[in-house]
């Protein structure tokens, strides 16, 4: 691995060296020299006065061989990242686009000094009982999709026979627009820093966004009208849609069923804009067609799962960043495996804008 702190991990051997000039990435010579930002003094912090042997790595002079600290960012494989972004760069921001989970990787993981609020979990209807009937589904079905010895087939007819109830019990339990206006203000969630100079880089070159969440697209619309109070013409919402009467009741669900094991590009019929209220029913895009014709992806995820979001696409160079909140120990090893730079530690998400930087200079 690529350190940017020292840490107590066990450490595999780098294929190759790290070039840290010349370099068609800026990332890649900067690795070294930012200083980490703890987001939670909750967080567990892993620390180690050295590494217990030699990289393979010159370090810049500025950075000192005695210095420690929690690292923001770890790199695999320097070299492929750095052919990665050798050739998005040179296909210019028309090929680019960016695949982005909503929970997790969006927002924060941590809040206040707690586990932040996912944009499903932070739905309250207003009625104590079906809250409940919804919160049994999760003990029951929960086990089930994180259970590695079920086949994708069948637990696929499980999640969708989960969605299924829960999208049931909200309609029946009479979910109305000012209850989810309230939770949303009265939530534990929140962006993470760095978002919003994100989006407005983006923004500025037309390279499209598309936000996937098998959670409640009206849910995370209203998290961005509450937490960034604006909106981005690049920015589409890939998840399941609510229909409202008259009155801003629930009474039905739009199109496809999108859970944890469907919501990739073939779900992207059922993309629309941030809206910019709640039960607007205009917006859905017709012109998807030209985001698959945009061959180049950074993916932003924060389980290794979130890499099928850009199953569909007929991608050509594909650079994978994950945000690995927690568990570090236990997990760094398989994310560096699955992912060409992992930010740890509830990283901000200014480690992307700076590789984004480097892909649209």
């Amino acid at each position: 691995f690529v350190l940017l702190r020292p840490i107590h991990f066990e450490m595999r051997p780098m294929t190759s060296p790290l070039l840290l000039s010349p370099s068609p990435c800026r990332l890649l010579r900067r690795l070294f020299s930012r200083a980490p930002r703890r987001r939670n003094p909750t967080t567990p912090r892993p620390l180690s006065p050295h590494l217990g042997r030699r990289l393979p790595l010159r370090l810049p002079a500025s950075m000192s061989s005695s210095s420690v600290g929690t690292p923001d960012s770890v790199v695999a494989d320097a070299d492929a990242l750095a052919r990665k972004v050798a050739a998005i760069r040179a296909a210019g921001p028309a090929k680019l686009q960016v695949i982005a989970d909503f929970d997790g990787t969006l927002t924060r993981y941590w809040y206040d000094g707690s586990r932040g609020q996912s944009s499903h979990g932070l739905l309250r209807q207003g009625n104590e009982e079906f809250d409940s009937k919804r919160e049994a589904l999760f003990e029951h079905y929960h086990p089930i999709e994180i259970n590695p010895d079920i086949p994708v087939l069948e637990k696929a007819k499980l999640m969708e026979e989960w969605w299924g109830k829960t999208h049931g019990l909200l309609i029946e339990g009479g979910l109305t627009q000012e209850a989810i206006k309230k939770s949303v203000a009265d939530a534990a969630i929140a962006f993470r820093d760095g978002v919003v100079e994100l989006f407005e880089f983006l923004e500025a070159r037309d390279i499209p966004v598309l936000v996937f969440s098998a959670g409640l697209a009206d849910i995370i619309e209203e998290v961005f009208r509450q937490k960034l109070h604006r909106s981005f013409k690049n920015i589409k919402i890939v998840s399941n849609r609510m229909v409202f009467n008259e009155e801003g009741c629930l009474v039905a669900f739009k199109g496809k069923t999108i859970h944890v094991l469907n919501k990739n590009e073939h779900s992207l019929d059922m993309a629309a804009p941030v809206h910019d209220s709640l039960g607007d029913p205009n917006g859905s895009i017709d012109d998807y067609s030209l985001v698959k014709k945009r061959t180049n992806v950074l993916l932003l995820g924060d389980h290794i799962g979130d890499l099928g979001m850009s199953d569909g696409l007929n991608y050509e160079n594909r650079i994978a960043a994950g945000f690995l909140n927690t568990n570090i120990e236990k997990s760094l090893k398989d994310y560096s495996g699955a992912f060409d730079i992992v930010y740890l530690n509830d990283a901000s998400m200014r480690g992307v804008v700076e590789l984004v930087s480097d892909l649209c200079p």
